[in-house]
């Protein structure tokens, strides 16, 4: 959400794929991707964008305290970030997330607009439920 020199970009890129595989992750049997280059991602946020309201996001802590720290001038990316968030999760039909604590309301949100979505248009999105770790 916040403006990234392209060379640390693509660093972060191939530093976060190498932790992935560090980590025994077999490419051989799961799929390894880089978001970015898939288009539906940006292209489903955009359509549930459609279905979020801007008062809900406004009042999502993340929200709150990432803008008072950028001196109460948050970007309309920063705003937007938990619907990408539940993009990311309903593109791929997805019927449980693990998620931190700090997650949980950004799930919700995929939720209800998971819900909204189906009860407009028919069946089409499961509602993911979190998993929510233990430590």
């Amino acid at each position: 959400t916040m403006p990234k020199e392209p060379a640390v970009l693509r660093q972060n890129i191939l530093d976060t794929t190498a932790a992935i595989l560090a980590c025994g992750i077999d490419p051989k049997k799961c799929f390894l991707f880089r978001q970015s280059l898939v288009p539906e991602h940006a292209e489903l946020a955009w359509i549930l964008g459609c279905f979020t309201n801007v008062p809900r996001l406004l009042r999502l802590p993340q929200w709150k305290m990432k803008r008072a720290s950028q001196n109460n001038e948050g970007t309309v990316g920063l705003l937007t970030y938990p619907v990408l968030q539940a993009a990311d999760i309903l593109l791929y039909k997805s019927t449980h997330v693990p998620v931190g604590e700090d997650q949980v309301l950004h799930l919700e949100l995929a939720q209800d607009i998971a819900q909204h979505f189906n009860k407009k248009y028919g069946e089409f999105f499961p509602v993911p439920k979190a998993i929510l770790s233990e430590l």
